[in-house]
């Protein structure tokens, strides 16, 4: 398979992650995962969540009030062969209390927290997939 292909392929996977998440579509978000695949969120980075129907119901435990929003930049790929990769990248999480109207701004916004991913990525059926992803925040 082609380097360039796997690369974008990973990087697309990242990208989406951060949107599925901010738009609180979950059981997308967790489909971006292996069945045996391992999260560690930057607020845990120390406890794993090992399989996707853990992660999907981790994700489906956040609080409605909390609103998040995630820049992902400095994605850098390598391909091991052609069905892994790892990569590193840099995020921003913003987040604050969601507005009570629609349109207004969100109350209580906290400080801008940036940190890391490091991933690792497997060739499925289902095409690339997250086999772990292990975040820490940068404080």
């Amino acid at each position: 398979m082609n380097e360039t292909f796997i690369r974008q392929a990973c990087t697309d996977l990242i990208v989406r992650y951060a949107y599925l998440n901010d738009e609180r579509r979950f059981d997308e978000l967790a489909a971006l995962f292996t069945d045996d695949a391992v999260l560690y969120r930057p607020s845990a980075p120390q406890q794993g969540i090992a399989g996707r129907a853990a992660i999907l119901e981790a994700f489906r435990k956040r609080p409605l009030e909390t609103i998040t929003f995630h820049v992902t930049s400095d994605i850098l790929v390598e391909v091991q062969d052609g069905e892994t990769a790892q990569a590193q990248s840099r995020i921003l999480l913003l987040s604050a209390a969601r507005p009570l109207e629609a349109g207004a701004l969100p109350s209580e916004q906290k400080p801008a927290v940036p940190g890391v991913f490091r991933d690792r990525f497997r060739l499925t059926p289902q095409g690339w997939q997250f086999a772990e992803r292990r975040g820490m925040f940068w404080i």
